[in-house]
């Protein structure tokens, strides 16, 4: 689905990935965060044989209206770190970015600790 945005220039069409790449993004700013998580088997399959890390891995972008949307995101946390804690900046950034830079309402985001990194 594609998102739209009316300025008072015009409308701005958003699709979907460049929401889940800026998310992607916001997170990866975290302190505590060691990695996203694949959200698809297909996802899995490309990570397996040698495929970009993409930004907008481990990141779902569901449609509540044209103009609201929640988020999803599945990350790996590093051992040690507060996961309540590591769990609301990563909530609270991830939402501020993209409400600021895309201007879309951000009704929720979810976060699924799929693994815990033990640094070396």
């Amino acid at each position: 689905m594609v998102f739209e945005v009316n300025t008072e220039l015009g409308k701005v069409i958003v699709p979907e990935d460049l929401i889940a790449t800026i998310a992607g993004y916001a997170a990866q700013e975290n302190y505590g965060l060691a990695g996203m998580r694949a959200k698809t088997a297909g996802d899995s399959i490309t990570e397996l044989f040698g495929g970009k890390d993409k930004l907008n891995k481990g990141v779902k972008v569901t449609a509540l209206s044209p103009t609201e949307l929640s988020l999803d995101l599945y990350v790996t946390l590093q051992y040690g770190v507060s996961l309540p804690a590591v769990a609301q900046n990563l909530i609270s950034n991830v939402k501020y970015r993209v409400e600021d830079i895309i201007g879309i309402t951000v009704q929720s985001v979810n976060i699924f600790v799929e693994s815990i990194r033990v640094e070396e």
